[in-house]
C-alpha cells in the first residue's frame, strides 16, 4: 500500500476516534442528567417519570459509536488480505463484542430515559430508572470498542509492512544468486 493510502487510513482512523470520544462525552452527560429516584412520582399504585435529558445525550451516543464501527471497520476491511493478521482478528472480535454489549447497554438506559406517564411506564406499566453507573459503563465499553477496532488496523498494518520488507528481501536475495 503507498503513502497516500496510509493516509486515508489514518483519516478514517482520526474520525473514528473523534466520534468514539464524542460517544464516550455523551455517555458520561448522560449519567448525569439521568432521571433520579427523587423524580419518581407516584398516584396509587402508578407511577410517572418526567423525559430526561440523558434521552438525547444517550441517542447521540449511540449513533457516534455506530458511526465509528463502521468507520473503523471501514478502515480494516479496506485493505486486501486484511485478515491475515493473527494478532488482529482478537482487536476486531474485541471490538465487535464491546460494541454489543455497549449498543444494548445504551439503547435499554436511553429508551428508559424517555417519559413514562402514569399507568404506562416503561415495562409492564411499572416505572424503572436507570441505576447509577449504566452510562459509564456504556462510556468504557465506548471506548474499549473503538481502541481495540484501532489496534486490529494498525497491527493488519505493521503486519502488512513485514511481509512486503520480508517478501522485497527475498526478491532481492533471488536476484544475487
Amino acid at each position: 500500500m503507498e503513502k497516500h493510502g496510509h493516509g486515508f487510513l489514518i483519516f478514517l482512523f482520526v474520525i473514528q476516534l473523534s466520534l468514539g470520544l464524542l460517544s464516550f462525552a455523551c455517555c458520561m452527560i448522560a449519567e448525569f442528567k439521568k432521571v433520579k429516584r427523587g423524580d419518581v412520582k407516584l398516584d396509587n399504585k402508578f407511577c410517572y417519570l418526567p423525559e430526561s435529558r440523558a434521552f438525547g445525550y444517550g441517542i447521540a451516543a449511540l449513533i457516534c459509536l455506530i458511526a465509528a464501527q463502521i468507520i473503523g471497520n471501514l478502515g480494516i476491511c479496506c485493505k486486501k488480505n486484511s485478515f491475515t493478521s493473527e494478532f488482529a482478528t482478537p482487536f476486531l472480535v474485541l471490538s465487535w463484542m464491546s460494541f454489543g454489549v455497549a449498543v444494548i447497554l445504551l439503547s435499554t438506559a436511553t429508551s428508559m430515559g424517555r417519559r413514562q406517564e402514569y399507568g404506562k411506564g416503561w415495562l409492564k406499566q411499572e416505572c424503572y430508572v436507570v441505576k447509577d453507573g449504566v452510562y459509564f459503563g456504556s462510556a468504557f465499553l465506548v471506548l474499549l470498542s473503538v481502541a481495540s477496532a484501532i489496534a486490529s488496523a494498525f497491527s493488519n498494518i505493521r503486519k502488512t509492512q513485514a511481509t512486503r520488507v520480508h517478501a522485497h528481501a527475498q526478491s532481492q536475495a533471488q536476484e544475487v544468486a
